[in-house]
């Protein structure tokens, strides 16, 4: 799941409650990233952080539901990519990882 904040604190928050509460197995934080777009018809730029949040399939509504009830922003950015191959290993771990208990 790619998610952008407008804050490093923001986003090591998220990070850090997809771990806590095992709805993925790893999150990586990118700081540091301008996001251009469009905004009442002028081009406008911000800061933002990112975060890529490793999750099984089973496990993504909760958390964008999660995300959603934690995010700052009213319409956050929160894109799910599925993953048609990889890492056999890794995909496992992750899986099993962000099992519910």
């Amino acid at each position: 799941i790619y998610i952008t904040t407008s804050t490093l604190e923001e986003v090591r928050i998220l990070a850090t409650t997809f771990i806590e509460e095992r709805l993925a197995a790893c999150a990586s934080v990118f700081g540091g990233a301008t996001s251009y777009y469009g905004w009442e018809g002028a081009v406008a730029s911000e800061s933002e952080s990112i975060l890529i949040a490793k999750t099984a399939i089973s496990r993504r509504d909760e958390s964008i539901t999660r995300i959603k009830e934690i995010h700052s922003y009213d319409r956050p950015c929160i894109v799910s990519y599925d993953i048609e191959e990889g890492s056999h290993d890794y995909l496992q771990w992750v899986q099993s990882d962000t099992e519910a208990s």
